[in-house]
Order: structure tokens, then sequence, then C-alpha cells
């Protein structure tokens, strides 16, 4: 069983678990994780939401034994009593504050404190976290992660907060709204049918599929793909958003891959509503009509659904930030950035970097088609100047 503290993509993990019903030890074996732990995090970090104009509030049995939280509960619209939910984000933030309390002291002398300087803060310069420079360099360092967030913290080092990368803001979760009508695309393919068939298909891997738009909303944007259980993300750079371009890059994959690994790499596809993934049949069904994927759409204005391609675009914009145009960009650039996001350590993945955790997964025949490699630990570089190269 793992000892270390739980991540933000545990969270994400475990606030899916419990919107599939999922039991705490079903929950715990997934996550490699003791049951009690599941437990004392839910019951220590779920949010409690008090319906408005109720004078007096029942208790729900539900919420004073497991799974002490709402997120499953077929009658949470309509229930009077007090709510609970477990919200991944909420839940890593104020586990942060707890950390951040308990860890405010000093424990290095000056050539202790010189000799870390020099070891990460040219790391971290690069655009490194400190996930991908503790798989490296832990040894050398020999302090806790939390230690060296806070050295940094109070400005021991050459680098500052402003170098780390950037922290998430998420806003508050908007209830789900019900379609006014179905849209004919959804039919089939909507979050619940997801759910249904992953639960019916347990051990399917899933790819959540996504844009980035540049400094506009015509030209030049992203296609992101990222395979769940390895974080390993697949970039391509598209002319415009639209439906045509999606398809020219699946017809692309499923050409040079061949339907065998095709169907190995992508057996459901989990996206959203934008107008480029409103066509899946034309995903879905080779020219010659052979079923080669499954395409599911997350609800509207639901992007937690998807957490896994969603935090991965925070790799992506510490190279190209917020506002910056995609129209010089081209293929090549692309991968090359593709490549040092891949290479970069996960502490989701024990210390492995996505490449290294998919190595097996897509074989040799995806690398050499998309010209995909494994960038030298200490060269990764997540900075805007890795195109100035």
């Amino acid at each position: 069983m793992s000892s270390t503290h739980l991540t933000l993509t545990d969270r994400c993990m475990i606030e899916k678990y419990l919107s599939f019903g999922y039991s705490f030890r079903e929950i715990a074996t997934k996550l490699n994780r003791q049951p009690s732990t599941i437990s004392r995090e839910i019951r220590q970090y779920r949010t409690f939401i008090t319906p408005k104009d109720t004078e007096k509030i029942p208790t729900c049995r539900r919420l004073e034994s497991a799974p002490f939280v709402c997120n499953n509960c077929p009658s949470q619209n309509f229930c009077s009593r007090e709510h609970a939910y477990y919200q991944a984000h909420k839940a890593n933030a104020a586990s942060n504050v707890t950390l951040s309390k308990s860890r405010s002291f000093l424990h290095s002398d000056e050539n202790e404190i010189k000799r870390l300087n020099d070891l990460v803060s040219p790391l971290i310069k690069n655009g490194q976290s400190f996930g991908h420079i503790y798989a490296n360099h832990a040894d050398e360092i020999g302090l806790s992660r939390r230690t060296m967030y806070n050295y940094v913290d109070k400005c021991v080092f050459e680098v500052r907060n402003i170098d780390l990368p950037r922290k998430v803001r998420y806003r508050k979760r908007k209830e789900k709204r019900r379609e006014s009508f179905p849209y004919q695309y959804r039919k089939g393919r909507t979050y619940e049918d997801f759910k249904a068939y992953t639960e019916a298909h347990p051990d399917v891997g899933v790819v959540e599929m996504d844009t980035v738009k540049g400094s506009r909303e015509k030209g030049k944007c992203l296609l992101t793909m990222i395979f769940t259980r390895y974080d390993f993300m697949l970039i391509f750079l598209l002319d415009t958003a639209s439906q045509s371009c999606v398809q020219e890059v699946f017809d692309y994959l499923l050409k040079a891959l061949g339907l065998n690994i095709f169907r190995r790499l992508f057996p459901v596809i989990l996206t959203d509503n934008g107008s480029e993934f409103k066509a899946p049949d034309s995903i879905e069904k080779t020219k010659y009509g052979s079923l080669c994927t499954r395409v599911f759409f997350c609800d509207s204005m639901a992007s937690w659904q998807k957490p896994h391609i969603e935090n991965s675009h925070e790799y992506i914009r510490k190279i190209i930030p917020q506002g910056k145009s995609f129209e010089k960009l081209t293929q090549a650039d692309v991968t090359l950035m593709n490549n040092h996001i891949n290479s970069s350590a996960r502490d989701s993945l024990d210390g492995l970097c996505p490449y290294e955790a998919a190595k097996n997964f897509i074989a040799n025949k995806v690398p050499y088609v998309l010209n995909l490699q494994k960038i030298p630990p200490d060269e990764v570089l997540l900075r805007p100047s890795l195109f100035k190269r």
C-alpha cells in the first residue's frame, strides 16, 4: 500500500469513483490505498451544503455512515436535507493548507542551502516541476518535497513562487442542468451512457480529447488527447477548430497505425460538446462502416468530468502562455513540445514520466509514426524558450 500523501489526481479519481457508486474498499484497491485512508479523506474534506429557506433541516443518514457524501445519491436534486459532496479540487486545496501549517521552519545550514539552490534552481527555471525533479534527484536533495516548497516560499533560493508551475484555479461547479431537447449527435453518447459503458467494461481504456485555442477563436489550434491510465498525451496542430480538421487527424492515425492498433489505443474517447466534435460518426467508423472506437460527450459546462486532459493543458500553457497565437507553429514545434511534456515525471505515476509509463502500451510503431521520443530528465524544458533553441 502507498504511504505517500494523496495527490490531486488521486482525489479526482476518488470523486469519479464516488459518482460511480464504488465502495471505499473498491476505491482503495484501485488507488493502492487502505480503505481507512479513503474514509478519512472523504470525512475530513467533504463540503456541506445547506438548503436555503429551510427552518429545520432533517439529518440524512447517508452522511452519518459510508459513503458520507451525496455524490451518487439518486435523490440529491430533490432532497430537502443537508447535502455533502466530495470535490477533488476543494479537498486538495484544504489538504495543502493543512500541510503548509504543519511545516514552516528551516532545517538546513548555509552551505546546504547553497548546494540545494545550485541543484534545484536551474531545473525549476527550465520549467520542471518538483515532481519531475524529485523523480530524478530525490537522493541528492535529501529533504521532503514540502520542505523544498517552504524554502521557495521563504525566498531561500534564487527562484520564487512565480517560477513554480502555476496553480490551477477552478470555478465553483454549477448545478447540472437538464437539456431542453436532446441533440442528435449525443444520442447514446451522453456522460451517463459513458458511465454505464465503463461500468460494464471496467478494464477498457479511456482517452480524453479536447482542443486548445490560441489568441483568436479562429485560426490554428491544438487537438489534444490523453491516455488517462498513463497521463500520456498526443498533440496535433489543426488549421482550424473544425470537424474536417479533426477528421483528418483520425484518418491519418487509422491509416498510419492500422485498424487493430487504433482499436487497442482508442477503445473509448470522452470529449466535450465543441462544434469540432459534433460529427462523432466520422470518428467512430472507418470509411467502410467498421466500428473502430466509441465516442462519448461530457455534460455541458462540466469540464471536471474529464480532469486528466484539463490538468494536462497546464503543461501546454507553461510553454505557450494564454493569449499567445499559434499561427507561427508547425507540427514539428508541437511534437517537440509533446515530447518534453511526456518526459516530465509525475507523482501520480510514482515518479515515472508518461513516456516511460506508457512505453509498453504504445508499442514501437506509435513513436515511429508520430516522431515521439523521451527527453533526458535534466533536459526537460517547459518554458516558452523551448521554441527559441
